[in-house]
């Protein structure tokens, strides 16, 4: 699978995601688990993104909170220029809804809703203007290949199809970003190798992409990796010049 880099204009980016002195601890019982302990590193626009860990590593975590899914104890999250970590509780639901286009392992469709329906759910949510929902909806859908599903259902579409109208739905409002939580998962081998080129073409285009994975497979389709251990963002990786590097 091509996982080359397109550079042109990395040098005049500015980091659409810089995280500094991130933390997240919950308390569990008399303990305090530091889920997340001084994070510190940056993404540009336009990078293809995996974030590795075994389970209780703290990539979840940290997508929830780039998600604007729950707050950092403490620490900088800044995304296009807005730290999250001052936002209010409104401030947060507004920036999810709008800023963040979310794929999940399980689809999240409407199961009585058409493939239409669901990708135009958000931009109702949102009350963005800026487009006419049914057209934005077929446009997106049109983009991931679902042109002739747009009336189907869930049950009528196969998991690869209820991905893409996932995908589509995410797109809907032109957000800074994707976050995918492990999109594969539910997903065959061949139909996880097809939801993956997807994700490279988009990301083609200049979409920025993070995938939240423990499949090597999948990490290896994107263009960089963050692997994180017990809380640590412990290596970071770009792939380049068909080799993975130290970032």
């Amino acid at each position: 699978m091509d996982n080359s880099v397109n550079t042109a204009g990395d040098s005049h980016r500015n980091p659409l995601v810089s995280t500094r002195n991130l933390c997240k601890e919950y308390r569990m019982g008399g303990e305090i688990v530091h889920a997340l302990d001084n994070v510190s590193f940056e993404i540009e626009a336009g990078e293809f993104i995996s974030i590795m860990g075994p389970s209780g590593s703290g990539k979840s975590t940290l997508m929830n909170l780039i998600g604007a899914l729950d707050k950092p104890t403490s620490g900088d999250l800044i995304i296009n220029g807005q730290n999250l970590s001052r936002l209010d509780a409104d401030g947060y639901s507004s920036f999810r809804n709008t800023r963040i286009g979310f794929v999940f392992q399980q689809f999240n469709l409407l199961p009585r809703t058409t493939a239409l329906e669901n990708v135009k759910l958000p931009l109702l949510y949102s009350r963005d203007h800026r487009y006419n929902a049914e057209d934005r909806a077929r446009e997106c859908l049109t983009r991931v290949g679902l042109q002739d599903r747009l009336d189907h259902q869930p049950t009528q579409l196969s998991g690869g199809q209820q991905q893409r109208v996932a995908i589509a739905r995410a797109l809907v409002n032109a957000p800074d970003m994707i976050l995918a939580d492990e999109p594969t998962g539910a997903l065959d081998t061949h139909t996880s190798e097809e939801i993956l080129r997807l994700f490279q073409e988009l990301n083609d285009t200049g979409i920025t992409i993070i995938i939240v994975t423990h499949e090597p497979e999948v990490a290896e389709a994107t263009r960089r990796r963050l692997l994180f251990r017990d809380g640590h963002l412990v290596d970071d990786r770009k792939y380049k010049d068909h080799h993975w590097v130290v970032a």
